[in-house]
């Protein structure tokens, strides 16, 4: 989709004016908080929760809090209840600590606090408990196998069980693990599942799908930026890595993602060089990808470590993204009035079981449309009923049946659609091979003709080497010449001055 520009509301009737799926810059009322990144960010009520963060390599430790109704901040003091041993060791009572690259859930109206980077931490993750109502925080007491402090994790809510994957220790250590903390009883467990887990990495997002799956997206090692998709069956326990249709998404890490019913939308995220522009959308059951929007590469939704929350307003869903970095420490609210969108029939991610059940089905259907049964006519017998089923109930029975031979047929026209597109997408991976394929047999022609001119070049040479050491013996027979020349010229030269001597003598002899 082509690039929006953000727009700004009238603070007074900012609800009434919002278009559906497009970004819109809250008109904040008063101060606002300093701009912050790697904070956490969650929404109880008409309130938005905003806790900590990183601010010019600087942990930030306050909570401030954004009203939706009068579009305002303000700053949440809390009290820490410590025991008095607490009290006389600090002198005074601790605020929450600074930190950074944490992850906060709401749970029963209350926020959870999970992990993070601080100055001071504990070696195992640590778990804070706030009360907007009563204005009072608290560490949870747990028990049970506790995980290794961490950052740049991610907590997933399910029910009364909180799922912590992947993060960095305190050491840059990455992780893939998978632990449990059950709420109920404060009791953490580690989680260990078969088949291939994602690789160790952080600040990438998660989500919870029909209250079973648990689906990984990106996040970054030290060197990698990842765009993989992830799902844990939480009830097998089995990891897989379905494959995704749709938009082509990039890699990035410190992004934010909100799961909404089916749809889990992808806000902002980098890759330390560019800004992801786009807010994306997966739907989970079908597993494509679209995009949803797009900004300009510097707008602050470009960024890495913003955050994204849901909020209802007037019986409608609304996005909330604050925050982030990508140049400039951002402090805006930014709103997205999400359009609804129709609920499609619920799939399930194939895990290995999952998937080997799905097969069977499709044989199963595959045969009785081989045989052409007539469902009209199937008679329903059954020794475990002792009546026979009268006529409306054989009609409804064998309607259901259609209904389901329907949904089969529909299930298996999607596959063949899919199983024609691959095989186009083989095609042209052929059709490659062979212009590869040609053009590799020509670079190989050549290489025959050149290897044949080096051969006759090393041919050449060789005989010119012949010849320059034939020219060797040559040059020193002419040097010997040359020197047998120069004596016999000097000897000519004796003989003359002799000569002229002798006769010198003689002509005097006859003047005289």
């Amino acid at each position: 989709m082509g690039t929006e520009e953000t727009k700004h509301l009238d603070a007074g009737f900012w609800f009434s004016q919002l278009v559906y799926d497009q970004w819109i810059a809250a008109p904040v009322r008063g101060p606002r908080p300093s701009g912050r990144y790697k904070h956490a960010a969650e929404v109880i009520y008409d309130k938005l929760y905003v806790f900590g963060g990183s601010r010019n390599g600087r942990y930030l430790s306050d909570i401030q809090v954004f009203d939706l109704r009068r579009l305002a901040w303000s700053g949440l003091k809390l009290k820490v209840q410590q025991t008095d041993a607490d009290i006389q060791e600090n002198g005074s009572q601790n605020v929450l600590p600074a930190i950074s690259d944490h992850c906060m859930v709401k749970w029963e109206n209350r926020l959870l606090l999970i992990g993070g980077h601080s100055k001071k931490s504990a070696d195992t993750l640590t778990v804070w408990l706030i009360d907007p109502e009563t204005l009072t925080c608290d560490i949870i007491e747990t028990s049970g196998n506790a995980p290794v402090a961490r950052g740049g994790h991610s907590a997933t809510l399910v029910g009364s069980r909180l799922i912590i994957f992947g993060g960095e220790d305190r050491n840059r250590r990455l992780l893939n693990d998978v632990h449990v903390l059950d709420l109920v009883t404060m009791t953490w467990d580690v989680a260990e599942a078969t088949q291939t887990p994602p690789a160790p990495r952080f600040d990438h997002t998660a989500a919870i799908h029909a209250d079973r799956y648990l689906v990984i997206f990106g996040g970054c090692s030290h060197s990698i930026f990842f765009n993989d998709l992830h799902v844990l069956d939480l009830q097998s326990m089995e990891w897989s890595q379905p494959e995704i249709q749709g938009d082509v998404v990039t890699p990035r890490a410190g992004h934010a993602g909100i799961a909404i019913d089916e749809n889990w939308y992808i806000v902002g995220g980098g890759d330390n060089k560019n800004g992801c522009a786009q807010t994306i959308v997966l739907n989970m059951p079908k597993l494509v990808w679209s995009a949803l929007t797009s900004v300009k590469e510097r707008d602050p939704l470009a960024s890495e470590g913003l955050s994204v929350c849901v909020a209802l307003v007037d019986g409608e869903n609304h996005l909330l993204a604050f925050g982030g970095y990508n140049g400039r420490y951002n402090n805006d609210v930014f709103i997205m009035r999400l359009k609804p969108r129709d609920l499609s029939r619920p799939k399930i991610f194939l895990s290995p079981a999952a998937a080997a059940a799905a097969a069977s089905v499709t044989a199963a259907y595959a045969l009785a449309k081989s045989e052409k049964l007539d469902f009209s006519n199937i008679a329903l017998h059954s020794k475990d009923v002792q009546h026979v089923p009268s006529e409306q109930d054989q009609a409804l029975e064998i309607d259901a049946i259609k209904e389901e031979k329907n949904a089969l047929e529909l299930t298996l026209a999607e596959v063949r659609a899919e199983n024609s597109k691959l095989n186009e997408k083989i095609d042209e991976v052929n059709g490659t091979h062979a212009d590869l394929s040609k053009e590799l047999q020509s670079v190989q022609g050549q290489l025959v003709t050149e290897r044949s001119r080096c051969f006759k070049l090393e041919a050449q040479i060789a005989e010119l080497q012949k010849t320059l050491e034939s020219l060797e013996s040559i040059e020193k027979e002419v040097q010997l010449l040359r020197r047998q020349k120069s004596a016999f010229e000097q000897e000519i030269e004796l003989n003359a001055a002799v000569q002229r001597q002798g006769a010198g003598g003689v002509w005097g002899w006859i003047t005289g």
